[in-house]
């Protein structure tokens, strides 16, 4: 006669649970397969768009656009003089990047992005936003208290060292560029690249060391 073990059940349904896509992804997947039923779209477009943001756009122009200021001070003064510009020639164009600053983190200063009134960001450049950065929370806190929700992210401000916060619009956006971290001497572009991150382009990570990265 078979018994019932509630741990083992409780095992089972655990798994099964974790197996299913979460409920956003089910509801996205729904509207997807709906839109490709009706003719609105074709799957291949979706396919392309899909792959277009993670692997082309994704936050990988931005990381490039920073990895070679710090290799290139010609470079470097342009961007920081019409970051706009210089993304239309690079070819990384898009209504977003149209208007955008640089702004650059040094060791006495550390800048932060914000749209307070909606979600404004360049996703020319950086690829599609964060949900946290689209959160009430998150657009009300950086503006009044933005050494604690950095500290939140894990970025943890020494005393002497100022915080900026840039409020974007739909007119005007900001790509923050981080410091290069020591230990990179002599790094190829792609090695550089492969150390910035979105975040650290939006203000809410700062140290991108080799060895806080994993890449050394």
């Amino acid at each position: 006669m078979s018994t019932f073990d509630s741990d083992e059940a409780a095992r089972i349904h655990q798994e099964l649970h974790h197996a299913l896509p979460s409920e956003p992804a089910l509801r996205v997947k729904a509207l997807e397969s709906l839109v490709v039923e009706r003719g609105m779209v074709a799957s291949e477009t979706l396919d392309n768009w899909i792959e277009a943001y993670s692997e082309h756009i994704g936050p990988r122009r931005g990381a490039e656009m920073v990895a070679r200021s710090w290799l290139d001070p010609d470079f470097r003064a342009r961007l920081l003089d019409d970051a706009g510009a210089l993304a239309q020639e690079l070819g990384f164009q898009g209504h977003a990047s149209v208007h955008l600053k640089a702004v650059e983190n040094s060791a006495q200063v550390h800048n932060v992005v914000v749209c307070t009134l909606c979600s404004c960001y360049p996703f020319s450049i950086l690829g599609m936003s964060p949900s946290w950065y689209k959160s009430a929370a998150y657009r009300a806190r950086i503006v009044r208290e933005p050494r604690r929700v950095l500290a939140e992210f894990g970025v943890s401000l020494p005393e002497g060292v100022g915080v900026r916060v840039w409020d974007s619009t739909a007119e005007l956006r900001y790509l923050v560029v981080p410091q290069r971290p020591a230990g990179t001497e002599g790094w190829s572009l792609e090695r550089l690249a492969a150390l910035v991150t979105r975040n650290s382009m939006i203000g809410t990570e700062r140290d991108l060391s080799p060895h806080v990265k994993g890449a050394a």
